[in-house]
């Protein structure tokens, strides 16, 4: 069983604001269990929240961090609750 680990995915991103195309650097913190799987996680959530096509995404890095390097609230709030378990 593998384990689930977190990732700071940075890069570049095309944005269409007011029609005017210009590269903004993301930063996105994300839970998977390898770089490969964080990496698919952020190209499809960048697609589907601002409508991006995935040429017009650029990863520069990707990192395994701490849970408490994270800035996602929701990060940290999983990671505290590692070890609950529900039935």
């Amino acid at each position: 069983m593998s384990e689930v680990k977190v990732f700071r995915v940075e890069g570049i991103a095309l944005f269409s604001p007011n029609k005017l195309r210009e590269w903004q650097v993301f930063r996105i913190d994300v839970r998977a269990l390898t770089k490969e799987h964080a990496v698919e996680k952020v190209l499809s959530e960048l697609g589907s929240r601002h409508k991006l096509k995935r040429s017009h995404i650029r990863i520069l890095k990707v990192r395994k961090i701490k849970p408490e390097e994270s800035k996602s609230k929701f990060i940290k709030q999983l990671e505290s609750l590692r070890g609950w378990y529900f039935e």
